[in-house]
């Protein structure tokens, strides 16, 4: 073995061990093949937990027993074949997630966001290019995995054209993207997945909680800020030096946008101003349609907050596509979202075997007992609060290098730790926004993350021998500090009690 092959095999074994980890959905499978066998063993064996909960209304303590339920007996069986098409569409996360990716997709389709990244990275300056690279990954999460495929090239671009290393600017973009995955100043398509997984989390304590895709929208913003501070330094005083010099053969130059784009930003424009318009009429008056009793945090408002991004995503993405004349009738407008819902068609055959599993984990009642058992453990050795929530990011952080889907880890992580962190009285929001921490930091060393081989493959085009290895080692500072700088982040949040998102606290 090479002297570099040695110091590559660390990776390798990384690599390798998570390429023979199985599909999430074959993954999804077999949990549920485990789940069905351990509920018969453990209802069989009597295994039981007895907790205490409050009754919201007279304010009484209630002594609750739960006992492991067989998915082997007659009526295990009859709930296995019964509810298998309302555990697809019963999935709270399944409705949200579509009605945000079919207006996005025309945002996305009709050439809006596209142009706004060109525009805005025409407009800048060359000292404030590495910010915007990273600025604009974070941003782009909005419309899913788009950042991928348009900013990250483009970064390489952009930092070509400014005479900076190429390879710089798409680790930057690189680690805007997927290493700010969760951070950003809107509500993106990622907000109501992991709020339609947590609350079907939050529902084994409480069968009418609800965890809104606003419920970290506070810390994110801040948190967006924060990625892009970090992520300048590291590109500037780490990436770009380690990386030396690079030879320019060519001019190379990110061109303005064109004159029916502009026409298309000018009616998109006013599209947004339109949209929100109509949303404040709706909310500022006394007796608001939408906030009829002038508490905004449980209006209408609130409720239907998916509604209202949808709107503004697509009243402006179609108006730009007319605009622009990349949608000129009704039936381009469809094509559009289809396309956009055909992107997300694996997320879909995902969440039809992971409410399989989620139903069958809840039946079994396997969640309450290894959470109300997690939960007593932890208390009584002392491990609860900041040491709980710092050493549950780190696990997230390490898992996700093994298991880059993050719906798939959410969904099997969080009907165990959301009910564990509200039994020692933490909120399912902060759980959530701690699990985000750890997920997004260590994306971008991930060699098992979809995008990470297109990452690889881009590097190629200005390194012939830029590999696996040279992109993990390139992204790993960014990744670590990430995940220091965000958690710090979080423990000053904690500390000062700040509220995660509208109505989003962080005690349960």
């Amino acid at each position: 073995m090479s002297k570099k092959q040695g110091k590559m095999s660390l990776l390798d074994r990384i690599e390798q061990a998570g390429n023979r980890l199985p599909h999430p959905v074959t993954m999804f499978v077999i949990l549920a093949g485990i789940i069905v066998v351990l509920s018969a063993l453990l209802s069989q064996l009597g295994i039981s937990v007895t907790y205490e909960t409050i009754n919201t209304q007279t304010q009484e303590v209630v002594i609750n027993t739960v006992l492991a339920r067989s998915l082997l007996d007659a009526d295990g069986i009859r709930h296995l074949f019964t509810t298998v098409i309302s555990n697809f569409t019963g999935f709270f996360a399944l409705g949200t997630v579509f009605t945000i990716i079919v207006a996005v997709s025309v945002a996305e389709g009709s050439g809006l966001i596209s142009a706004l990244m060109r525009k805005i990275v025409a407009m800048t300056p060359k000292s404030m290019v590495s910010a915007t690279v990273v600025f604009l990954g974070i941003m782009s999460n909005v419309a899913s995995s788009t950042g991928y495929v348009v900013l990250v090239p483009l970064g390489a671009i952009i930092f070509k054209s400014f005479k900076k290393h190429p390879i710089a600017g798409l680790a930057a973009a690189f680690a805007g993207v997927s290493g700010g995955w969760s951070a950003n100043l809107l509500i993106g398509s990622n907000d109501p997945m992991f709020a339609g997984i947590s609350t079907q989390a939050a529902r084994f304590i409480d069968v009418n909680y609800t965890v809104l895709p606003t419920a970290n929208w506070y810390f994110m913003v801040v948190s967006t800020l924060l990625i892009t501070v970090i992520g300048t330094i590291i590109t500037e005083k780490i990436v770009i030096p380690r990386l030396g010099a690079y030879e320019f053969e060519e001019e190379v130059k990110v061109e303005d946008i064109a004159h029916l784009e502009k026409r298309g930003l000018r009616f998109a424009l006013g599209g947004l101003v339109g949209i929100v318009g109509l949303i404040l009429m709706l909310v500022l008056p006394s007796d608001a349609i939408l906030n009829p009793t002038g508490n905004i945090l449980v209006s209408p408002f609130m409720s239907s907050i998916i509604a209202v991004m949808s709107l503004i995503f697509f009243v402006p993405g179609l108006l730009y596509g007319i605009g622009a004349k990349t949608i000129t009738s009704d039936k381009e407008l469809v094509e559009v979202m289809v396309k956009g819902i055909s992107g997300i068609a694996s997320f879909l055959v995902l969440v039809f075997f992971a409410a399989q599993f989620v139903s069958a984990f809840n039946y079994s009642n396997l969640g309450i007992i290894l959470s109300v058992s997690g939960a007593n453990f932890l208390q009584n050795i002392g491990f609860i609060g900041l040491p709980l929530i710092i050493a549950f990011i780190i696990l997230t952080a390490f898992i996700n290098i093994f298991i880059a889907v993050d719906s798939a880890k959410w969904i099997i992580m969080a009907p165990i730790f959301v009910p564990m962190f509200m039994r020692l009285g933490l909120s399912p929001e902060l759980a959530q926004a701690v699990y985000r921490i750890g997920d997004s930091s260590t994306n971008i060393i991930s060699p098992l993350m979809p995008f990470f081989p297109l990452a690889v493959a881009f590097s190629q085009k200005y390194d012939k021998k830029f590999g696996v290895g040279s992109l993990i080692t390139t992204m790993a500072p960014y990744s670590i500090a990430f995940l220091v700088g965000w958690t710090l982040l979080f423990i000053v949040w904690f500390l000062l009690g700040l509220p995660l998102g509208p109505g989003a606290g962080l005690l349960y």
